[in-house]
């Protein structure tokens, strides 16, 4: 918007720290640029330049996103090439979102063909043991037999937070147990 297109008295919508507001021009500042109030919490700003100012408020609605499935999606698509009206879902704002999609597995290869997680090769590890380990034996066991491949600097690190949280999400169901400090066992 450029400075001339500027009336005092007219609500405009301004864009301020980030946030697209209404606010009232009140007249020209001393200093340049124009005092306003904000019209929802009536504070006083002075807007500097022009550029801010977006439009007049009121004179341009605010778009709205309408979230609809896919296929409400493809029939308004289809409508819209054969010129038929619209379907009524998709012409209200408040049609009912899409489900969300739930994430499949990694389907790529059969379960004996793929590799174990950490830590699936650490419960293997710990039950080729017998015996209570810390995560630095487990992660070089792990290493050495070629169970599991990393680039990260702490592997030990690693298991052991994935083996703390698989113990305190999944509790009485988890498949390992803490021993003492540092040291876990298969749970029975």
């Amino acid at each position: 918007m450029k400075k001339s297109d500027v009336k005092i008295g007219t609500t405009y919508r301004v864009k301020v720290s980030g946030n697209v507001c209404d606010v009232r021009i009140n007249g020209e500042n001393p200093h340049g640029g124009w005092d306003v109030v904000n019209v929802a919490t009536k504070r006083k700003v002075r807007i500097k330049s022009p550029q801010r100012l977006r439009a007049v408020a009121g004179e341009r609605p605010s778009k709205r996103k309408v979230i609809m499935s896919l296929a409400e999606y493809e029939a308004e698509a289809k409508a819209d090439k054969k010129g038929q009206p619209k379907t009524a879902a998709a012409e209200t704002p408040d049609a009912s979102p899409a489900p969300k999609k739930r994430r499949q597995a990694k389907i790529d290869k059969p379960a004996k063909d793929r590799k174990p997680s950490g830590l699936d090769a650490a419960a293997q590890v710990l039950s080729e043991a017998g015996e209570p380990l810390n995560t630095k034996d487990m992660v070089e066991r792990i290493l050495s037999q070629g169970l599991w491949k990393t680039g990260g600097k702490t592997p030990s690190a690693t298991i052991y937070a994935a083996i703390i949280r698989e113990i305190a999400v999944k509790g009485a169901d988890a498949r390992f147990r803490k021993v003492e400090r540092g040291k876990f066992e298969l749970a029975k």
